[in-house]
């Protein structure tokens, strides 16, 4: 197909969701998109998302239009692919089946009123799918931006975290005790919410990775994959293919600095053993370093690397971000400083800007540290207390 024709094809469909915008309906619609448009793929739909946001479509007006855009495109989207059983987008297919399944039943025993027992079983099950996430959002999705996928990864987030807060809806009145109406109504919620976002992860976000992930990419992704860890519903996983000698990177160098030098070995094992997570982004606003500390608070992947910190921060969050960074690069602002509670623990955040000569500003340096320990420190403890 020609860049002609398939420009051609974009603009069709650009022209049939501004015509749902204006308040169509998708039926109306569905047999001139099959007419016009023929088989689209789903890296085109992604590549019309992308041009919608540029031209000033909101990601939560896309977000509204998913489920149209789903039921219009359904017919002509591919099938399940058929990859090995240690692919990432094998196990995250497993994982939804299990967890749609799950909701399901929870609903099904919330309707009849029966069986306590199974209920607290899923619920635990569901409580432990938090990495299905973090494996999307730290790893698959930076690795979709780096080939250009930008628009599709980003609504996904946004999904996620609706999901979020109805999963934990779900579970809370669960472990409450609650049953009946209420329960039975918000687990067909999770339910059909499952269904929505797995349609669209599965037919729209998936096989436009397959289209543009290469394998060596693959292969780097399940071993980030299993360094965040998977849910119950994934089961038994195969190893994956092992890297190739000109697959793998990295080499050590000496590195020199004012005071001495290491080597590229010493270096690292030095930051990985800080009792800090460290994050570097540097003048672009790009993740460009972090450290791997024995007891990280937050997760990291490799597949950050390069990703504009932007895309690290739920929607919410990212003006707040673009002001520290902009007063850091103004030099108006010398630090910014957050603590929270996080699973009983006090968790202490700093932003630091990274400046060289003449305070030139080369980046922010993300600081983040478990401190409950420390507040509960009292009185003193020498190095002669160790004798």
């Amino acid at each position: 197909m020609s860049e002609l024709i398939s420009n051609q094809r974009k603009d069709a469909l650009r022209k049939i969701v501004a015509r749902l915008h204006a308040g169509e309906s998708p039926e109306a619609l569905k047999e001139e998109f099959k007419g016009v448009l023929g088989e689209i793929t789903p890296l085109e739909i992604s590549q019309v998302e992308a041009e919608l946001v540029s031209e000033g479509t909101t990601r939560e007006e896309l977000m509204s239009l998913c489920d149209v855009h789903m039921a219009m495109f359904k017919e002509s989207l591919s099938v399940e692919p058929d990859i090995p059983n240690w692919h990432p987008i094998h196990i995250l297919l497993k994982e939804h089946r299990g967890m749609l399944d799950a909701s399901e039943r929870i609903w099904k025993i919330a309707r009849d009123e029966s069986g306590d027992d199974d209920l607290q079983t899923l619920a635990a099950k569901l409580s432990d799918t938090e990495v299905h996430y973090q494996r999307e959002e730290n790893v698959l999705f930076p690795y979709l931006e780096k080939h250009g996928i930008t628009e599709p990864p980003a609504i996904m987030w946004m999904e996620h975290d609706r999901i979020r807060a109805e999963r934990k809806a779900v579970i809370s009145l669960i472990e409450s005790g609650t049953r009946g109406k209420l329960l039975e109504a918000k687990a067909r919620g999770l339910y059909d919410l499952f269904s929505s976002h797995f349609q669209k992860e599965g037919k729209i976000l998936f096989p436009s990775a397959l289209d543009v992930i290469t394998d060596t990419e693959w292969k780097r992704i399940r071993r980030e994959f299993d360094g965040i860890g998977y849910t119950p519903f994934a089961g038994d996983i195969p190893p994956a293919p092992a890297l190739s000698d000109e697959e793998k990177s990295g080499d050590e160098g000496q590195i020199g600095f004012t005071a001495g030098s290491l080597s590229l070995k010493e270096l690292t094992a030095i930051l990985d053993t800080l009792p800090v997570d460290i994050t570097f982004i540097d003048l672009d606003d790009r993740v460009r370093y972090f450290n791997q500390a024995p007891d990280r608070v937050f997760v990291r992947s490799p597949a950050i690397i390069g990703r504009a910190v932007q895309n690290c921060h739920p929607q919410k969050s990212v003006a707040i971000v673009n002001k520290i960074l902009k007063e850091f690069e103004d030099g108006e602002r010398d630090e910014a400083e957050f603590w929270l509670n996080r699973n009983g623990k006090t968790v202490y955040i700093r932003y630091l800007p990274v400046r060289g000569e003449s305070g030139v500003y080369l980046g922010t340096l993300e600081v983040t540290q478990d401190i409950t320990k420390i507040k509960a420190i009292e009185g003193e403890k020498t190095l002669l207390d160790e004798a």
